[in-house]
């Protein structure tokens, strides 16, 4: 994982101070890329401990189009309890985009509320014409944006087919660097493990694209102790021979991961 510690060090040797939503204060950069080749092994940083159950459930949780942190307690992840209301609500999140976009369609002369699958559209367009440059995802939906707990930092994702590989691109407003991208980087690799076995490609190169990425100040200390270790080698992740909309957590086997010491990083809320 050098391009991830590449780009933490080119960050803190280059990033300006500046304020943000939570107060804390970050030091960031505006404009960043990393690649991970998943032919190399599976992008689950090593230098830290991370929670790859927690980046199981969460997928898993977007993936069923979950809005609510009590649906479905035995696949629960605290993850978004601090963001969510006396009830557990969320609001229309990604869950909500991936799987039912909302949309109007004229139907004798009235107007109903159908909804889109995008989850689904975007494999059935892999299979039908892999050389689509629509192969498109977005969780940015403006007019639900003010009915969101948290609009969404990791907000639009791309496929791409070719020579029986499947690449994806995501494109990330707001990165935590310390804290968040360890995991995205984890999510969306496995995100595109499980469409390329449901669309029968081999999983390719991810490309993580940022827009703020930055480190919060109380991070520091924390990444800094990071980037005195050395990366260890990549584990591997294995699917169970099922559809995506029937994986469950025990589905996905996590192999020969050896991370360093856990680092405990506060969430700015």
């Amino acid at each position: 994982m050098k391009q991830y510690l590449d780009l933490v060090r080119h960050i803190l040797d280059n990033g300006e101070r500046r304020d943000d939503r939570t107060g804390v204060g970050t030091i960031s950069i505006f404009g960043a890329q990393a690649k991970y080749d998943l032919r190399e092994g599976f992008p689950l940083i090593t230098t830290k401990k991370v929670l790859f159950s927690a980046v199981v459930r969460e997928l898993l949780w977007f993936l069923r189009g979950s809005t609510n942190i009590n649906d479905d307690l035995t696949q629960h992840t605290p993850i978004w309890d601090a963001w969510a209301d006396e009830e557990g609500n969320l609001g229309p999140i990604y869950g909500y985009q991936w799987r039912s976009w909302p949309k109007f369609v004229e139907v004798d002369g009235q107007y109903r509320k159908e909804y889109i699958d995008q989850i689904q559209q975007v494999i059935d367009l892999i299979k039908t014409n892999p050389d689509s440059r629509r192969l498109l995802v977005s969780a940015w939906n403006v007019a639900d944006i003010d009915k969101m707990a948290l609009p969404p930092c990791h907000l639009l994702f791309q496929f791409y087919v070719i020579n029986g590989r499947l690449d994806c691109q995501l494109y990330q407003r707001s990165a935590d660097m310390a804290l968040g991208v360890p995991f995205n980087i984890a999510s969306y690799a496995l995100l595109m493990m499980m469409v390329a076995k449901e669309c029968n490609l081999t999983p390719g190169v991810f490309t993580h694209t940022l827009g703020d990425a930055h480190i919060y100040l109380n991070h520091l200390d924390g990444i800094k102790e990071q980037l005195t270790r050395q990366p260890g080698p990549l584990p591997t992740v294995e699917i169970a021979d099922k559809s995506i909309f029937d994986l469950c957590f025990e589905d996905i086997q996590l192999k020969n991961y050896q991370p360093q010491g856990f680092i405990k990083f506060p969430v700015a809320v």
